[in-house]
């Protein structure tokens, strides 16, 4: 049976959301289209930061920049669990700097579903994957018919 059930009332627990959170950010690192993964984690984080069920903490230099250039991400708090995220042009001017992340500091290891942990974010998001399963139909090959020769197009 599943933990977390649909009701507009309940809303899941800062606990739960994170241990959400988490699955889906294990599970991007190695999905063949991450995109939608990273941005339904982004979409969930800033939403708990709004409801105060997160805070931003700092920033740390980005392990994987772009372009071999020095990158920040901002370091998300959220309950027992820490997230990176992309930083706004504010939080460089409000957030402290930790410099390079602690590799010794480990989030805490979490079981959980990776379709319960979308639908979950889902629904707390109201984000929903767009469906691209079928590919747009493409036009039908025809053969061309020639003309007998001589005689003009």
């Amino acid at each position: 049976m599943n933990a977390y059930k649909e009701s507009p009332a309940h809303s899941p627990s800062t606990s739960n959301l994170a241990k959400a959170i988490f699955t889906v950010n294990r599970h991007a690192k190695t999905a063949t289209n991450p995109k939608y993964l990273y941005l339904l984690k982004k979409k969930a984080l800033l939403k708990m930061i709004q409801e105060g069920r997160a805070e931003k903490a700092g920033l740390h230099f980005s392990n994987n920049p772009k372009n071999s250039q020095q990158q920040s991400d901002v370091l998300v708090v959220c309950g027992e669990y820490t997230f990176h995220i992309p930083p706004c042009k504010e939080d460089f001017s409000t957030l402290p700097h930790f410099g390079s992340l602690d590799k010794k500091k480990r989030n805490p290891k979490t079981y959980m579903n990776l379709t319960e942990a979308k639908r979950m974010l889902q629904l707390y998001t109201g984000f929903i994957e767009k469906d691209d399963s079928s590919p747009p139909r493409k036009k039908q090959y025809r053969k061309p018919v020639f003309k007998p020769l001589g005689q003009s197009y």
